[in-house]
């Protein structure tokens, strides 16, 4: 189990999106990702600093390959990005594990939720 030392930075850049304070989810996948990642956060899964980093990772990749304030910025997929990374970092979920599982999903009707 990783070691819980820090506390989970709410404000700055890395933060999710609010309004009125409450996190903002547009998608249900994004309220499903974010419940899974704390999860596993909060279960000893991995340290937050583990996690933060990867984020750190994924949006300076968006922002290198995009203007910082371009239309089609999307919090929640750097947050994704990120999550997938460290799931098979940690060998929680092989990559190719991750995928497969997005693929059966992508392939879903519209309107099929989960």
């Amino acid at each position: 189990m990783a070691e819980r030392s820090s506390v989970l930075a709410w404000d700055g850049p890395l933060s999710p999106p609010r309004r009125n304070g409450e996190i903002v989810f547009d998608a249900l996948w994004e309220s499903r990702l974010f419940g899974m990642t704390m999860t596993l956060y909060e279960s000893g899964a991995f340290a937050w600093e583990e996690f933060r980093d990867r984020l750190i990772e994924a949006i300076a990749a968006w922002e290198q390959a995009h203007h910082p304030h371009a239309e089609g910025y999307r919090y929640w997929e750097c947050w994704l990005r990120a999550f997938e990374r460290l799931l098979a970092d940690k060998g929680l979920c092989a990559a190719a594990d991750v995928e497969q599982r997005v693929a059966v999903l992508a392939a879903r009707p519209s309107g099929h939720d989960h």
